[in-house]
């Protein structure tokens, strides 16, 4: 058997020690870039990246992410979030000013499918996803020694019809409370409500077709019986709506006739790999914000 070393992916920290990441959604109107970019000139910080998109100019919402440096972050954060709030107020705002340094925690769930969660385990080994995979937690026992090979902590909660609730309370028991954000990795189990809400905006989903076409089971055997012409996955924010939450990536491969169900599910893995690895890189990264039922992503 192959034995993976746990790695963790080179540190960035002495380059990004002191940047943070600053996102903020509001009412759209004049001077907000102004009041934002005028606040950190005085606070000592220096904007390296800024991206804004608004719905609507007039009326609408705006929304922006900055990453900024600032000598001595660590020490100078908590007075910045203190001092910025004065002008959150004034614009309405939403926001978050988040350490580059602080990596976010992860949980991933997974069942019986692995593509997802081998992919995500190698983009973390290599240094691709700037997060930590603090442990895995599945209905299974089939991972089990591959994850812990990787020294990543394995959790084998079984659920069932009857034993749900039970099973919801151990893992939000083995969780903990300083996990960011959780990642279905091929999760075959439908997530309460009660779940949802305590990881609102959290949870991140990956459904294996190009929602919303091909809802439920099977959606591969949909897929070859309508003739189509195009498959994909959706990466998306899991909501009380099943497979109805915030969208947060998509791709699509075409595909012909000649092409079986066994066949599809193949191009299909492929897709939904790579579509929920970028979810995940870009919820990291700071990249996404919700509004409503969308997501604005910078990416």
């Amino acid at each position: 058997m192959e034995i993976h070393v746990k790695h963790q992916p080179n540190s960035t920290l002495s380059a990004h020690e002191n940047r943070a990441r600053m996102l903020v959604s509001c009412p759209d109107g004049p001077g907000i870039v102004a009041a934002v970019s005028r606040f950190l000139y005085e606070h000592g910080a220096n904007i390296v990246q800024s991206d804004q998109y608004t719905m609507d100019p007039s009326g609408g919402m705006f929304f922006m992410r900055i990453e900024f440096d600032m000598p001595n972050l660590s020490a100078t954060q908590p007075q910045l979030e203190q001092d910025f709030a004065a002008v959150a107020e004034q614009f309405r705002m939403e926001w978050t000013i988040s350490a580059v340094s602080r990596k976010k925690k992860l949980a991933i769930f997974v069942s019986k499918e692995d593509h997802c969660l081998v992919e995500l385990l190698w983009q973390w080994q290599a240094g691709d996803l700037d997060a930590d995979i603090s442990l895995v937690v599945s209905n299974h026992p089939d991972m089990k020694e591959y994850v812990e090979s990787f020294g990543i902590p394995y959790h084998h909660i079984p659920v069932t019809a009857d034993t749900k609730p039970e099973a919801e309370r151990r893992q939000l028991e083995v969780i903990g409370e300083d996990i960011d954000v959780i990642i279905l990795a091929r999760y075959m189990q439908i997530i309460s409500p009660k779940f949802i809400e305590h990881y609102r905006n959290r949870i991140i989903n990956i459904h294996h077709s190009f929602l919303p076409a091909f809802v439920g089971g099977k959606p591969y055997a949909q897929a070859y019986n309508r003739g189509v012409k195009i498959i994909g996955a959706t990466a998306h924010y899991v909501t009380e709506e099943l497979d109805g939450g915030p969208i947060i990536e998509q791709d699509v491969q075409r595909v012909s006739h000649a092409d079986d169900v066994n066949e599809l599910k193949r191009i299909g893995r492929t897709i939904e790999r790579v579509v929920l690895a970028r979810a995940v890189k870009w919820h990291a990264e700071d990249r996404i914000l919700v509004h409503e039922n969308k997501t604005v992503v910078f990416n």
